[in-house]
């Protein structure tokens, strides 16, 4: 009997080669994409002016239209030039367009800088206006209350400036609380105040004199303190909102009128009752010019 077939044995299974590169495929597809998209990105950005021309003329022509419709194309570029202002066209490309639409963008740039200028002078002129009726308001306030003399006013850059001069006592020295007098000041001008819109800036001044206050540590202290006694009785007892209300202090810094001037220390010594302009910053800054240009000036 032969012996059964001898069984072969089981080759074992090599186990399957990593292979360790496989994301070198991937990333040399990503690269070549991107290349790909930068080409095209590049060459959408070079425009051949002539073909440019002529697709519109036949796409004007095949539509049965005048050329002159797309003609506003130039315009447009040029009013979006304008409207990002000069600087956005480097000099080189300026340099390289056609005198004609170098003139075109220039003459865009000029008219929207004129009429950015026509619109703050506007608007300044509109908010002088309104700031000296304001004033009127005021004004007939105080003369109903026999006060007219206790305030200076004008209208400047800052706005109106309403100044409660010392001349009746306002405040008396080295002190930050207005005297009875002030206080019927500062009540007849808030009725007024109260109505209109504008914030209001309460600044604070001293006189000139070298001489330290006595009740506060420096001239900025007791500037800041007599504006600060403003503020709360505009806010306290008059109603006027908190949220219109705001203070600075200029201690000595900036007087009124002259401090070699016999008596200008009276008046000096001050709170300014500012009404802001409610006004872009470039119009308020020609709020000065629109008043000398008028007839009678501030008046």
């Amino acid at each position: 009997m032969s012996a059964p077939p001898r069984r072969r044995k089981k080759q074992a299974e090599e186990p399957e080669h990593d292979n360790h590169e496989r994301w070198l495929v991937t990333y040399a597809d990503m690269l070549t994409l991107l290349m790909v998209l930068f080409i095209v990105m590049f060459a959408m950005s070079q425009v051949d002016e002539a073909k440019y021309h002529a697709l519109k003329s036949g796409l004007a022509d095949g539509f049965g239209a005048e050329s002159s419709i797309m003609s506003g194309s130039t315009s447009v570029l040029a009013d979006d030039l304008a409207e990002k202002g000069p600087e956005y066209v480097s000099t080189q490309a300026f340099q390289a367009m056609p005198a004609d639409q170098q003139k075109l963008v220039m003459d865009a740039v000029t008219a929207e800088e004129r009429r950015r200028q026509q619109a703050q002078y506007a608007e300044a002129e509109a908010e002088a206006k309104r700031l000296q009726a304001v004033r009127r308001e005021l004004m007939k306030a105080l003369r109903r209350a026999g006060l007219q003399h206790d305030v200076f006013t004008a209208i400047d850059e800052r706005g109106l400036v309403v100044s409660l001069v010392s001349r009746h006592v306002v405040f008396e020295p080295n002190i930050a609380r207005l005297s009875r007098r002030g206080e019927r000041v500062v009540d007849t001008l808030a009725p007024v105040l109260r109505e209109v819109t504008n914030a209001l800036r309460i600044d604070g001044h001293t006189n000139q004199e070298p001489v330290k206050p006595k009740y506060f540590a420096t001239d900025w202290d007791l500037s800041a303190a007599r504006a600060v006694t403003v503020l709360r009785r505009l806010n306290e007892v008059d109603e006027v909102p908190k949220k219109r209300l705001s203070l600075s202090a200029f201690g000595h810094e900036r007087p009124l009128i002259d401090p070699d001037v016999e008596g200008s220390q009276e008046i000096n010594k001050r709170v300014d009752i500012v009404v802001l302009p409610e006004t872009s910053f470039e119009a308020t800054q020609l709020i000065d010019d629109v008043l000398s240009a008028r007839p009678g000036g501030q008046g």
